[in-house]
């Protein structure tokens, strides 16, 4: 295995053109990229991110790919509505790498229940593991098992769990 590698873990949603994706946290946009080259051309990617200069790094990504099914939203996944999106709006919901920043997991697990359509699901990739200096201190790490119990509590049942990387876990979530 290598470290965690989006379009890998990607195709465990089995994507395809014309879904709606929104990528929680999108960072640096690994995962909204992958997944905006998956579902193109009909298909659309929200990367909702709360850092403004990153929603620029992501928006210079797709522009080098030639990606024009992304937009890109200022918003905080952490607030009932913070994302701006409408109710029952995606297909896939991406929460990768963010548990371990997040205040409240349960608003966040809320969030992105609010804006999936029935029958749609979220991934929930993150860390395994504290791993030499690399992701968060090893007292942030959230376990995958406390995830689970988060995210069911919030409504979204537990389909699966798969190795994500090296040093994070993979999971899988159904409205």
């Amino acid at each position: 295995m290598a470290f965690a590698d989006p379009l890998a873990n990607l195709q465990k949603m089995n994507l395809s053109s014309g879904m709606t994706v929104v990528d929680f946290g999108a960072g640096s946009g690994a995962y909204t990229l992958s997944a905006a080259q998956l579902i193109a051309p009909e298909g659309k990617v929200y990367a909702v991110e709360i850092q403004k200069d990153l929603l620029g790094t992501i928006k210079k990504g797709a522009e080098e790919k030639s990606l024009h099914n992304v937009e890109y939203i200022w918003g905080d996944v952490e607030q009932q509505g913070g994302v701006g999106l409408a109710d029952s709006l995606a297909d896939i919901v991406i929460i990768s790498n963010v548990l371990s920043q997040a205040k409240s997991m349960y608003t966040l697990a809320l969030e992105a229940k609010r804006i999936l359509k029935s029958g749609g699901r979220v991934m929930v990739i993150d860390w395994s593991e504290s791993f030499g200096g690399i992701g968060p201190a090893p007292a942030d790490i959230i376990p995958a098992e406390e995830v689970k119990k988060t995210f069911g509590s919030a409504g979204l049942a537990f389909t699966t769990e798969f190795p994500a990387g090296d040093h994070h876990y993979g999971l899988i979530f159904a409205k």
